[in-house]
This record gives C-alpha cells, structure tokens and sequence, in this order.
C-alpha cells in the first residue's frame, strides 16, 4: 500500500507525501505559489499571508499554504481527493490585499535600491498586487542598524518576513537578531545594538525578498542586469562551494552562492563572499626579475627565459603550492615536478610519510552524510573559522540529536 496521498490542485491531480505542505504540493505540481516568508532550509513562519490558496471543504477562508500540511486536509463527502485552488477569485482577492498592506509603510525606493531588479517585493507586486494604493496617511519610519561592515541596513523596506532573524537563529548559530514590538509597531532589530558575529551573516542579504538588508561593499556598483554571470567554484577554503562571480566589463562586482545541496546547500562564508576586494589592491601589474636582491621591471620573454633558466640549473627541484592558487596552476605546478622526476605530495602539517603507503585511501563519507550523522569528531580543528558552511552542516546534524566531540583546544562551534 502505497504512503502517498492523491490531492487535486488547479484540477491536476497528483500524488504526494502526506507530510508535504501545500506550498511544496503545488511546487510539485508545476505551479508557483508567491511568497516572502517561507523559505525551505528554514522553519516555518506563516507571517506574510502571501501563499494563501482556497481549500474546498475546508474553512471558509484563504489558508497559508506554508503551514498546512496534505495530510490535514479532508476528503470530499465521497471520499475524493481534497482541492485545492491556487488562482480563484478569493485568492487573488486575499492577494492583492496582502500586497496592499505590504506596501502601506513600504518607500518609493526603487530607482536607488540595490535589491532593484531582482526584487521579490517588486515582482509579486507587478504580479499579484493592484495599480494603486487607497493608503493616504504618512508612512511609518524606521532607524536603521549598524550591524557591522558587511550588511547594509533600511529597515523603513523591511515587511518582517523574519527570514534573517531565523537564519542567525537557526543556521547560524547567533541569537542577536530579532523582532520586538506588535502589529504597526513590529520590527526586526539587533537587541542591544551589536554588530553581528558570525561568519555567514552575508546570507541575510540573500534571503532578504526586499531592499531592507543589502551588501555594504557592493553598494550602488551595479545593477543586476549589467552584470557578466559565471559559474565556478570557491578555493577560500576545502569545501569547495559553489558560487557565482558577477562582474562589469573586467572587474568582479560580487560573489553569490549557487544551490547544491551536497556541498554548501545555498549558503556562503562572509570570506568567500567578500574576497574579491582584494583584487583591486596592489595587485601585479607586470613580471619582475630579482637582481641582487632588488626587484627590477622586465618584459614576459625575459621573465619566462630566466624562469625557465633557474628550474633546469636546479639540482633538487621542489615546488610548493599555497591555499589560494588557482587549479590549473597547482594542476601546471604538478606536471612540472613529475616531469622532472620528483613525486606529487599533498600535506598540510609538513610530516614527511611514504606518498606510496597513502595512495590507496579512499574516503567513506560525503558532506551531504553529515546531516544523517549520529556522531561527529572534530580533531585540532575549529570549523567555525576554517569553513563555516561545514560548520552550520554541522550545527545542523546537531539540532537533529547527533552528538559532536572535539579533540583540541575548546572552541565556540555556535
């Protein structure tokens, strides 16, 4: 007997996991369900109404789609599957008036917003929203946080989706983000004034759907479709997340995480996230020749000429690659070494062990098997600051009653 439940939506009937929500259920269906709050690597809110659909049968008013799971739904008096309408007139009704509210306290900020052009806010009020607004009185305002270098803060956008106070919370590991007040006087603040601590407090910037959490270094560069969009992978640290390297003309403007739920899922460390300022600083303009201690200009040929020069006098080659350099140099480093008769080696500590003896190690486990993981040992490690995506996997696995051990100095895992 089969687990799965049958369920007609927008007159397609499809069969799904009882413990889906409804908003999953209509992913699964092919149909879009707008939202703000919702977001599936983080617990369920059920605070902007905008994934409201009609249930048939059910109660006579819209329901949050992101809270109500298939298997709470009744049958029909005969026992056919439940409906569910996600386009009738009481829903784009119940739509446009929570859109409405939305944007009673939200500012004209758009031509000077970063988050323009690629606006959840924006989009949905072009889709589902009305072309005018019967709210007249003046609009509330907002003091602004000081949450560090890295996010920029307008919070008089902000519509309390509360996405980033559950990221810190959730994922990250911080409780110094979260929401004080009720109704109009509702807002998402810091507490007692502090600056975030984490080492992912980039990711807020993501998951905000509005203008009200921005990148500071990015700030008024660029707008989204002037932008060169490349794929490619981190080198920051050993985890290799995947990212995006957005740039104008010749300079890298921004980096953002791509989804891949066996490595960073869609989450990216502030030091991957924020390293491309570097590339403007004192970086190499021309190859440079040392004579007598002192470096001189000199033209590629010359460089290549005494470069080839000084590997072929040396009587014991060796070479040596940092944590930063690109693959194809190290891969280019590596045919070097073993056409000059020398051995490929990769360490980190510096012990000199037989490269033979460890050839045929072959690793067990994947990233992705943290989260399934009962126990977790860490030795003479803090992946807190050596790679903060893998700690919040961590920190997952965690939460979900695996236990994590530490051999080293104490360190705070969050």
């Amino acid at each position: 007997m089969s687990d799965l439940r049958k369920i007609v939506i927008d007159d397609k009937e499809i069969e799904v996991d009882p413990a889906m929500t409804l908003i999953q259920a209509c992913e699964q269906a092919g149909i879009e369900i707008p939202r703000f709050c919702y977001h599936e690597r983080l617990t369920i809110a059920g605070n902007c109404r905008m994934c409201l659909v009609e249930v048939v049968g059910g109660p006579p008013k819209p329901a949050a789609s992101c809270a109500m799971q298939v298997k709470d739904l009744r049958p029909g008096p005969e026992g056919q599957p439940p409906v569910v309408k996600t386009n009738s007139p009481m829903v784009k009704k119940a739509r446009e008036g929570v859109m409405e509210f939305l944007l009673i306290n939200h500012p004209l900020d758009c031509p000077i917003c970063d988050q323009g052009g690629e606006c959840d806010l924006q989009d949905q009020a072009m889709a589902y929203g009305v072309d005018f607004s019967r709210y007249r009185e003046p609009k509330r305002a907002t003091e602004d946080l000081d949450l560090g270098p890295l996010v920029e803060t307008h919070m008089t956008r902000c519509i309390s989706c509360t996405r980033c106070v559950r990221f810190t919370t959730e994922v990250a590991g911080i409780t110094q983000m979260g929401q004080t007040g009720r109704g109009e006087d509702a807002e998402i603040t810091s507490y007692l004034g502090q600056t975030l601590d984490s080492e992912l407090q980039g990711n807020i910037v993501d998951l905000c759907p509005v203008g009200a959490l921005t990148n500071k270094p990015y700030a008024f560069t660029a707008r989204p479709w002037e932008l060169t969009k490349t794929e490619t992978i981190d080198v920051m640290d050993a985890l290799g997340s995947n990212i995006r390297v957005d740039t104008k003309g010749r300079e890298v403007m921004r980096i953002l995480p791509r989804n891949n739920d066996g490595v960073n899922e869609e989450w990216l460390a502030d030091r991957s996230r924020y390293v491309w300022d570097g590339l403007r600083r004192q970086r190499l303009d021309r190859p440079y020749i040392r004579e007598n201690g002192k470096l001189r200009p000199a033209s590629w040929p010359e460089a290549l000429s005494a470069a080839a020069k000084a590997v072929t006098e040396a009587r014991k080659p060796a070479g040596l690659v940092g944590d930063l350099a690109p693959a194809e140099a190290a891969f280019s480093l590596k045919k070097l070494i073993e056409g000059l008769g020398g051995t490929v080696e990769c360490r980190t500590d510096g012990a000199k062990l037989p490269a033979g003896n460890r050839s045929g190690y072959v690793g067990t486990a994947s990233i992705e098997d943290i989260d399934s993981a009962r126990s977790v040992m860490l030795i003479g490690t803090n992946p807190r600051v050596e790679s903060p995506v893998l700690n919040a996997r961590i920190r997952k696995a965690w939460l979900a009653g695996a236990s994590v051990g530490l051999v080293g100095p104490a360190v705070d895992l969050t």
